[in-house]
């Protein structure tokens, strides 16, 4: 496992998080942000797919176009907890935003929405969409104690869409190209594409040990460096505990289990023991090895990615407030926050 690169003292302060669809990559934005949370310092987790997922994880009201105090961080080592905002962003609601900073239009912004101009805008040109959103994550990340009655922020945690699209939403000037050439649009793709191409962000994968998810996530690097958008950490998520130690793996896979040893173990444990229990045990333990082979042919292709990687379990009883402190701290742990 390579150590990774974006904890204490980097520079990174933007950390977008994708990964495909099904390995939990809402989970690991909102982990990490916990994590970066400690010692007063303040992370503002932000998304930008309409799904409402961080409203969903920390059991809130859904999230409007406004930044909320969502919870408190992890505690750091001096034993202060930060505090993590939220902010669900939407195009509509930040072209809006967007004509009233540039073009004064308050109330007229809100005429061309309630007649639908801006969800045509939004919707017939993409690439204008896509700087909509990143524009307002730029914001964030730009903000200093200059900006009256707004919170800045130590850290910003986009939770951004999946590997198969990261590419396409991240390189905003190259979407924008048949567009707008000049002007504030063009003007703020250019000062977003700086600060996604600098050291101050990583774009962090999340995966599972699965041959689909991995294949994208290297893919999705692939993609990323051709666009010289900075790759961060591969977070391998949900991996399973390893029951078995490597002989009785190796037998559970050989099918040569000794029956009689866990006859007597069972027997030792006061449960009933008959033959239909025996093989119902032998052929979980031959699919767990075989899960196992598959899993850790695929960590072999993760290492070969040569990325800083860590590692987050599976948990059995699902992931709620007490989970994602767990992931939280196996993250600082690990070196990611």
């Amino acid at each position: 496992m390579t150590t990774s690169t974006t904890g204490p003292g980097s520079a990174v302060k933007l950390h977008v998080v994708t990964g495909k669809g099904g390995t939990g990559k809402s989970t690991v934005a909102a982990a990490l942000a916990l994590a970066l949370a400690s010692s007063g310092r303040n992370v503002l987790l932000c998304e930008v797919e309409g799904r409402q997922g961080i409203a969903r994880m920390f059991d809130v009201d859904p999230l409007p176009y406004e930044e909320r105090r969502l919870a408190k961080g992890l505690p750091g080592p001096d034993g202060r907890a930060g505090q993590v905002h939220a902010l669900h962003i939407d195009a509509e609601s930040a072209l809006l935003e967007y004509l009233s900073m540039y073009y004064k239009l308050g109330r007229a912004g809100k005429a061309l929405d309630r007649f639908g101009v801006i969800d045509f805008a939004t919707t017939i040109a993409p690439g204008v969409r896509d700087v909509l959103l990143t524009g307002k994550v730029y914001e964030a990340v730009h903000r200093n104690a200059r900006n009256k009655n707004a919170t800045v922020y130590d850290a910003v945690v986009l939770d951004a869409p999946p590997t198969g699209r990261i590419s396409q939403f991240l390189n905003v000037n190259h979407e924008l190209a048949g567009l707008a050439r000049m002007g504030p649009i063009k003007g703020q793709a250019d000062n977003v594409m700086a600060l996604l191409r600098s050291p101050r962000t990583a774009v962090h994968l999340v995966t599972v040990l699965e041959e689909m998810p991995v294949q994208e996530t290297a893919d999705g690097i692939a993609e990323l460096e051709a666009a010289g958008l900075p790759v961060g950490t591969v977070v391998v998520n949900m991996v399973r505990p390893r029951d078995l130690g490597d002989a009785d793996l190796a037998s559970a896979m050989a099918g040569t289990l000794d029956r009689g040893r866990i006859a007597a173990d069972l027997a030792e444990a006061r449960l009933d023991v008959d033959d239909a229990v025996i093989d119902s045990l032998l052929d979980d333990a031959h699919a767990h090895a075989v899960r196992r082979a598959l899993e850790d042919s695929q960590r072999e292709v993760v290492a070969d990615l040569d990325r800083p990687t860590v590692e987050l379990p599976r948990m059995a009883g699902g992931v709620d407030g007490g989970a994602l402190l767990e992931f939280a701290a196996a993250l600082r742990e690990q070196g990611m926050a």
